[in-house]
């Protein structure tokens, strides 16, 4: 359980949130909402006990489980299944499991295999005590659940792709079995399948679940609670229902603004009226004053209005000249260890063209974007760059942020070209306003992270976009707009994405189907398939 009384919550000297108070409890699942960057991502830090608050207490009882946006395994050489078992400290008892039943079988004589028979006993009721067999069912089952197959679990978590290694991490909390969980855009990088799987879950969870998303989907699936951030007011509003309940009482609430406040500025302005005509007479003078000061009280007294909250104007570069086919790929192979990820893999990227990537989490589509942008190597075969080409990559991971840098300094070696006045027009379009110019990227939302990579774009010139993943952590107005910006792109997009939305305002004219690397026009059974991988 938490409980938090009177807390403040500040980045660097910006105040998000003052004097809030709530308890989360068995049962209740509370939906964490509100504009990217105005506080959420912080709050659950703050919960989970990575950052203090600046002020005011928090009583965390009981296990807690934290997922982070920027979630990653600490040991890549360990395997996904110990690294889920770990989670209940029961990837030890198996490895000590392991080594007492081969220095059983390696014992040699009866003293020997005595005392090594005592040391197995032992081994097996550690593991027993942290559920034996039963917990590694049902590590199994979460991992199964959330897309990890079994021939996934044997893999060290190092040579996984970006979106199975959340997976894991995720897979890791839910089997720890914690009292309270706090989830940050759980469903980044899950298959539809995935996605279904994990509001099962939560829906059925007895302990208490603090939860960011963008899915209204599962929120209306699984929330019993909403806490909606308001960053005008540094507060946090706290509503006792369910996701659609919420929806329909903040839309009563703001046409009750309305009307009180239309009833109260016609009457404010019938008495200021009066007032005028009264302030020509010394006898009714006084009265008159009274009556303006009594029109300026009513409105004053009024709630105010929820402010429409700003949407970053997204817009993509304007495409420099380049030959017919600007970007191309011949034999393309890339393992890591003993997991081949792609084999043989050809592309070609014609000038103006629309490629959408699909496949399940590891199928390489990630890796194939990394090796076209020079991210990395690969192992054989070429990318071949055309006459004149451009490119821009967008990252999943945000890798081409320098987390020391500030968010004007990253904006500026992506575009060394603008003055340092342009660069901040630029932010300011993206919402990056005043001092938010200076914070280190580190301490940006995966929202705020996705809105700055989209900026260093806008100035590049690409010819050819590399995205991946460019909606996740994006809140509903801010995912319209990369949309709109997307489908209006003049020039050729690579891109991969579990959101079919994005796949639907790209309008993809051809399609790359991964681990094969099947390339084929674009027909209706392939959406199909991208609302699945």
């Amino acid at each position: 359980m938490i409980t938090v009384r009177g807390a403040d919550v500040r980045v660097g000297a910006r105040l998000l949130l003052s004097g809030v108070s709530f308890h989360v409890g068995p049962g209740d699942r509370v939906g964490l909402v509100g504009r990217n960057g105005a506080g959420k991502t912080t709050l659950l830090d703050v919960l989970a006990g990575r950052v203090p608050p600046a002020a005011g207490d928090i009583v965390r009882t009981g296990s807690l489980g934290h997922l982070p946006q920027d979630s990653r395994a600490a040991d890549p050489a360990v395997t996904v299944t110990d690294r889920i078992l770990s989670a209940r400290g029961l990837d030890r008892a198996v490895a000590e499991l392991r080594r007492a039943g081969d220095a059983l079988a390696a014992a040699v004589g009866p003293g020997a295999q005595e005392k090594a028979m005592a040391a197995y006993a032992r081994a097996e009721d550690a593991f027993q005590a942290r559920g034996g067999y039963a917990a590694e069912a049902e590590a199994a089952r979460v991992a199964d659940g959330l897309g990890l197959p079994e021939r996934v679990l044997r893999q060290p978590v190092g040579g996984l792709s970006g979106g199975q290694r959340r997976r894991v991490e995720l897979a890791r909390i839910l089997f720890a079995g914690h009292g309270t969980l706090l989830l940050d855009e759980p469903t980044n990088h899950l298959d539809a399948d995935s996605v279904a799987w994990l509001r099962g879950y939560l829906a059925a969870h007895r302990g208490g679940l603090v939860l960011i998303s963008h899915d209204t989907g599962l929120l209306a699936d699984t929330v019993n609670r909403v806490f909606h951030v308001e960053p005008s007011r540094a507060a946090l509003d706290v509503h006792n229902t369910g996701w659609h309940e919420y929806l329909a009482q903040r839309a009563a609430d703001d046409r009750r603004r309305a009307r009180e406040r239309a009833n109260a500025e016609r009457k404010a302005a019938a008495l200021h009226s009066q007032a005028d005509k009264m302030r020509a007479n010394v006898a009714t003078a006084v009265s008159a004053k009274n009556m303006a000061r009594r029109a300026d009280r009513m409105l004053a007294a009024l709630e105010p209005t929820r402010r429409s909250e700003k949407t970053a104007r997204i817009r993509l570069p304007e495409p420099a000249p380049c030959g017919r086919v600007p970007l191309g790929a011949v034999s393309l192979a890339k393992a890591y260890g003993e997991q081949q990820v792609l084999n043989g893999v050809d592309l070609a990227v014609d000038r103006g063209s629309r490629l959408v990537v699909l496949g399940l989490n590891g199928a390489g589509k990630t890796t194939l974007l990394r090796l076209l942008a020079g991210r990395e190597t690969p192992d054989a075969g070429r990318v071949v760059a055309g006459h004149g080409l451009r490119l821009g990559y967008f990252a999943q991971e945000h890798d081409t942020l320098d987390p020391a840098r500030t968010v004007r300094e990253n904006l500026a070696a992506a575009a060394p070209h603008l003055s340092d006045g342009e660069a901040r027009h630029v932010l300011g379009s993206f919402l990056f306003s005043g001092d938010d110019a200076d914070k280190p990227v580190r301490v940006l939302s995966g929202g705020e992270k996705t809105r700055l990579a989209l900026a260093g774009l806008v100035h590049s010139r690409a010819n050819v976009l590399l995205l991946d993943e460019p909606t996740n952590n994006l809140d509903p107005a801010s995912r319209e707009e990369v949309l709109g910006a997307v489908g209006t792109y003049p020039g050729a997009i690579v891109m991969v994405s579990h959101d079919p939305g994005a796949v639907e305002a790209l309008r993809p004219d051809r399609v790359l189907v991964l681990p094969d690397g099947t390339e084929d026009l674009w027909g209706r059974e392939y959406a199909e398939l991208a609302a699945l991988a």
